[in-house]
């Protein structure tokens, strides 16, 4: 089984690409990464690996990867994933997000992988302005983006709907609630509390933990749990359909906060910075899970302290 991860070497693939090595034993995998991207999340499985330099904005350089790979399952990970980026630049967003997957869904019909497995990355940002009464929110709940990282998923999503309706393309679309753990880029909210308490405990800052939206609640799933999700969905969904990955527990950053403060002995103050608040912020995001479990049989198995206390000892050992 000939497996191709885009956006290998990004927080999710990693991860993806060690439970595949982990528990598939017939899986040969190839990765799509660009030239300035770091490596050193997949430092430990670089040689069990084929890897591609290729932009996935280039149509040419990706119609190379597909014809030659010839691939059974895509995993399209590649993405402009931080959401405050994509204020800043909207254009690049759309573009990679957007037109990168157009470019992998003309290359499995140039090539004829009508068989090919496919399975799209979306998020739970696409639902964006969810009223009170939709929580836990549904599929088929009403899109509502408040940035333009969601406008870009929501893009990708109905791509993959409508390559599906259109040429039967096999593409699965996941909405994955938001994800954490090892690995995870500092920018993130999860990541980047865990690495200010390390560099407390190290004097590398002032006791002060510096946070934006303290009352923002989102669905956290640990991202080993995810991507054994991510597998479960070309193993046992229907092409076509949607569907939402996540805990259905939901956590304000405040709270994120506390638990990590129960694994140090520092006292530490929690300051907000302006510079962190979004323009629009989306105050509550908790999934509905049902469809996919009910699918699958998949569950959140790690629970989510230990997910936060694994993240900081990561963060303990770089600082």
């Amino acid at each position: 089984m000939k497996v191709l991860i885009t956006g290998i070497t990004g927080f999710v693939g990693s991860h993806l690409a060690e439970f595949i090595l982990n528990n598939i034993k017939d899986a040969k995998i190839f990765g799509i990464e660009r030239a300035r991207s770091r490596t050193d999340t997949i430092e430990h499985i670089k040689a069990k690996v084929t890897f591609f330099d290729c932009d996935i904005k280039d149509a040419s350089s990706v119609k190379h990867i597909i014809f030659t790979i010839r691939p059974d399952r895509i995993f399209h990970l590649a993405a402009q994933s931080f959401v405050p980026t994509s204020w800043i630049a909207p254009a690049e967003t759309l573009s990679t997000n957007i037109l990168g997957e157009l470019n992998i869904f003309e290359a499995v019909r140039d090539a004829g992988l009508y068989n090919t497995l496919i399975q799209i990355a979306g998020s739970s940002e696409e639902y964006g302005m969810v009223k009170p009464k939709d929580i836990p929110i549904k599929e088929d709940a009403l899109l509502l983006p408040l940035s333009p990282y969601a406008v870009s998923k929501i893009g990708q999503d109905l791509l993959g709907y409508q390559y599906f309706k259109s040429y039967g393309l096999k593409i699965i679309r996941t909405r994955g609630f938001n994800h954490t753990g090892p690995r995870r880029g500092k920018s993130f909210v999860c990541s980047n509390l865990a690495m200010q308490v390390a560099r407390i405990e190290k004097g590398l800052q002032k006791r002060e933990i510096l946070v934006g939206n303290l009352k923002a609640i989102r669905d956290f799933t640990d991202v080993r749990d995810m991507v054994r999700g991510y597998w479960l969905s070309l193993e046992k969904c229907e092409p076509g359909e949607v569907y939402n990955i996540c805990s259905g527990v939901g956590y304000s950053v405040k709270q994120l906060i506390d638990i990590l403060f129960g694994f140090t002995k520092e006292k530490i103050k929690i300051k907000i910075d302006k510079n962190r608040l979004r323009p629009s912020d989306i105050q509550k995001l908790i999934g509905d899970n049902t469809k996919f479990v009910k699918k699958t049989g998949w569950k959140p198995e790690i629970p989510f302290r230990r997910t936060m206390e694994d993240l900081l000892n990561w963060w303990r050992q770089r600082v």
